[in-house]
């Protein structure tokens, strides 16, 4: 039986994964295998240049961060599987958990399995993600490759108003394709928007295509109403319609709120099960960084010492 189970892959469980293994408790990670869609090492496996992740001065690119997480990991005494947990029981003590080969014991298990950011399946999405098209403008909104460039936001919520807000700090205008005639978003961001003379709103708009060369140079909204398509120039194009926490797996035997994120006590990585703790961004939808989710599976570890203790 183990001490420690870490069942993801990013910052958050890598970090919990270097604190539970220096406090001898011999953690066993699950790192995943392609789990939620993305490769092991998370959301910063998609995303090519980092450049506010502290200790970095020259920014790094998001794989070869989580590659020398992993391996701080690994050299603390932290053990890696590359398999899938596909279910689990945390009914009773010690919990369980499965991958499609066997069945693991746990005293305590760390939930570090992140959210997936939603993206629509739109033409040349595929060819031009993380070259122009990017999920999380406070990640990549500052490369150059987006200074003083239109960029176009997607998205009519309180978090499209805020990406295209914060864009126009570096973006010479920035477009925001909204699909209904009004926004979702609360009337303060909403108020923040229309009255920012460097955002344009295309109302009634939905994304149709992404097309470029080597990079994005432009994208195709059609009208909702009229069908008509027109070709908007832009050199980044940001989604900003939600992400999906991959908490599916847990069956729901671990309180989530109403979007499916794992409710933590407040201050504490705790969850409604003592034993069961998370961290990273399958409990926040608010910050949804590295460095958040890094702090956040220190913490995770801290409890999981102090609850074992």
């Amino acid at each position: 039986m183990e001490n420690v189970i870490i069942i993801g892959s990013g910052p958050a469980a890598h970090t919990a994964g270097i604190y539970t293994a220096r406090a001898e408790l011999k953690p066993l990670v699950f790192e995943g295998e392609m789990a939620g869609g993305v490769a092991a090492g998370g959301q910063l496996t998609t995303t090519t240049e980092v450049e506010n992740f502290p200790g970095f001065p020259s920014g790094i690119s998001g794989p070869e961060l989580m590659i020398k997480m992993r391996e701080q990991a690994e050299n603390c005494g932290a053990r890696i599987l590359t398999k899938t947990i596909e279910k689990v029981d945390l009914s009773q003590h010690p919990f369980r958990v499965w991958t499609d080969e066997r069945e693991y014991q746990a005293s305590t298990i760390i939930i570090a399995t992140g959210a997936t950011a939603k993206r629509m399946g739109v033409i040349g999405e595929e060819t031009y993600w993380q070259r122009g098209i990017s999920a999380c403008a406070v990640c990549d909104g500052a490369l150059p490759i987006f200074r003083n460039k239109p960029l176009v936001v997607v998205g009519g919520g309180d978090s499209a108003c805020e990406e295209a807000s914060f864009l126009t700090k570096y973006a010479s205008e920035v477009i925001l394709v909204v699909r209904r005639t009004e926004l979702r978003a609360s009337k303060v961001m909403q108020d923040r928007v229309k009255t920012n003379p460097k955002i344009r709103i295309l109302w009634n708009k939905t994304l149709e295509k992404a097309e470029g060369e080597k990079h994005l140079t432009q994208v195709v909204i059609r009208d909702s109403e009229t069908g008509t398509m027109e070709t908007v120039p832009t050199n980044g194009l940001f989604y900003a319609i939600g992400h999906v926490p991959n908490t599916a797996f847990l069956g729901n035997q671990v309180e989530l709120d109403a979007t499916g994120y794992i409710i933590t006590v407040p201050g504490t990585t705790r969850t409604s099960i003592p034993g069961i703790f998370a961290c990273g961004d399958v409990q926040d939808k608010h910050y949804r960084q590295a460095i958040t989710a890094a702090g956040s599976g220190c913490m995770a570890a801290l409890d999981a010492e102090h609850f074992l203790a």
